[in-house]
């Protein structure tokens, strides 16, 4: 039905000013997303008509897993997805299914977290300090867990955590966090993809709707993922998120939307069009003050959507995040959408990517800074991003101060501050910046065997 009153109401949006803008190549359009609430503006261009205000008859798919979705784009089974931010990248510099896959727009900044499970935070909780009311002290280092990942290999008992996707945010994510307090979270090899090589806690692929209930079963002890799968832990009794990303890495670069380099170039029209209903999405999900969040929370709470309680859901995409039951703190950029630029397709949060990809061994040998900077300007597509967002602000549906039209690609420098491991990030740097963090490959090393060499 759903389809149906698409197409009946494009009568409508055939009037609209937008149309004029662009000649569409192809205007029948299928879109998969994993079900996360950071797939917000696919659900809310559709919901709110932006895709039919630009002539576009769009269907939304959700996806099993990462990896069906990257596979359904690739053989253009799905036009375009909401992606992990490394899949475009992985795939394009050929780690894992190879193809060249573009992103022209960045989804949202934040919108993660690490949950563990109930006995360990108990295991935890002497470790971490406390606030004069009691409450544990935010940002909680990875430093608190460390003893009992050694008590539990003393005991012969691996410590399993889950994520999502090996190229995938929270991937990386949980790696910098266990790294940061001193665990090391394995490496990966040419010959070894498991990412487990040497390391303390065994990182592995779990679904994110399966999160919460396969460490209620005991097989992890905790996860990175994203909304609202964290707070399902909380609500259901099960665990304890103990940072979020945004506490980990101020306003970090999250999801994106992939589409193949071959449709952007036979669908250029196309392609700007989808591009100027999902900024218009953003927009309407962070203006006046996330004035709107409440009636995105409905949308995403129907089950073609997110579809978890309406409750867990707005924990945290309405300014506040729940970490033990009761203890509600205010963080009102967990979930950004259009503020800070959040969807300008940076180079620098491309190559911070590529850092941590060569960090652990997914990219096996030393690039020279000049490999990362090319490798991120053949995925992320800020030329396609800004000819959309020239269109909105001509048609007066968008600011002409809201965007980085002088950008170089370039954020300038994240400071050290920003970061839970006190480590600046300067994006025209990758090298200095992967010699500068601790625990992980450095210069020409390698991984041979179980050995790191170099």
């Amino acid at each position: 039905m759903k389809r149906i009153a698409s197409i009946l109401a494009a009568t409508v949006a055939m009037a609209t000013p937008a149309m004029a803008d662009l000649e569409l190549e192809k205007d029948e359009l299928t879109f998969g997303f994993i079900k996360l609430t950071d797939m917000a503006p696919l659900a809310v261009a559709y919901e709110q008509g932006y895709f039919l205000d630009e002539g576009l008859f769009v269907t939304l798919e959700a996806q099993a897993n990462w990896k069906v979705l990257l596979d359904g784009v690739i053989d253009g089974q799905l036009d375009g997805a909401h992606m992990l931010a490394g899949q475009p990248l992985a795939a394009t510099i050929g780690y894992g299914t190879e193809a060249h896959i573009i992103t022209p727009f960045s989804m949202d900044l934040n919108g993660n977290g690490i949950t563990v499970s109930n006995e360990i935070w108990e295991a935890m909780k002497p470790n971490v300090p406390k606030m004069e009311d009691g409450r544990p002290q935010h940002p909680i280092s990875a430093s608190a867990l460390k003893p009992v990942v050694e008590e539990y290999t003393a005991a012969g008992k691996p410590f399993n955590m889950g994520m999502v996707f090996p190229v995938s945010t929270h991937n990386y994510e949980l790696r910098y966090w266990l790294a940061a307090g001193g665990i090391e979270p394995g490496y990966y090899s040419p010959e070894n993809i498991t990412g487990q090589i040497g390391a303390e806690a065994l990182l592995s692929v779990t679904p994110p709707p399966q999160m919460p209930a396969t460490m209620e079963a005991g097989t992890i002890y905790g996860y990175a993922v994203g909304e609202p799968w964290n707070q399902q832990a909380v609500f259901k009794g099960i665990g304890v998120p103990v940072i979020t990303d945004y506490q980990m890495w101020k306003n970090n670069p999250e999801k994106v939307f992939g589409i193949t380099n071959e449709f952007a170039e036979e669908y250029p029209n196309t392609t700007k069009a989808v591009v100027k209903a999902l900024i218009r999405a953003a927009i309407w999900l962070d203006e006046n003050d996330n004035a709107n969040r409440e009636e995105a929370v409905e949308i995403l709470s129907r089950p073609e959507y997110v579809g978890a309680d309406p409750e867990v859901i707005a924990n945290s995409m309405t300014g506040f995040f729940e970490f033990e039951k009761g203890d509600k703190r205010d963080i009102p950029d967990f979930n950004v959408f259009f503020r800070y630029n959040a969807t300008y397709p940076y180079y620098s949060d491309a190559i911070w990517y590529l850092t941590q990809m060569r960090r652990w061994g997914q990219i096996s040998e030393a690039k020279s800074d000049e490999w990362y900077i090319d490798a991120a300007k053949s995925v992320y597509r800020p030329d396609i991003y800004l000819e959309a967002a020239r269109l909105l602000v001509d048609a007066g549906m968008a600011n002409e101060a809201d965007f980085p039209w002088d950008s170089d690609g370039f954020k300038a420098p994240t400071p050290a501050a920003d970061i839970i491991d006190g480590i600046a990030y300067d994006g025209k740097a990758p090298n200095a910046y992967i010699d500068s963090l601790p625990i992980g490959l450095k210069g020409a090393q390698t991984v041979v065997g179980t050995e790191v060499q170099g």
